[in-house]
């Protein structure tokens, strides 16, 4: 086995967040930036937006419904 081909393993790298979280990982980097974590992510946090209300899905098939309507007439 060759070796140096491995980069070096940190066991207790430290990871932090933008909302201001930090928690040990392993990593092959010291330090690691994240922009979402467990701590700020909707799905963990139960804040989840709904942006579209109607949902696409029922958006598209109002329009289809539409768009056969007008063609059998």
């Amino acid at each position: 086995m060759k070796t140096e081909t491995h980069p070096a393993y940190h066991p207790k790298a430290v990871a932090t967040c933008a909302c201001g979280a930090s928690f040990p990982v392993g990593s092959t980097k010291e330090k690691l930036e994240i922009e979402i974590c467990s701590s700020c992510h909707p799905f963990y946090t139960g804040n989840e937006k709904i942006l579209d209300t109607a949902g696409r899905v029922e958006k598209f098939k109002a329009r289809r419904a539409a768009a056969t309507h007008k063609k059998s007439k």
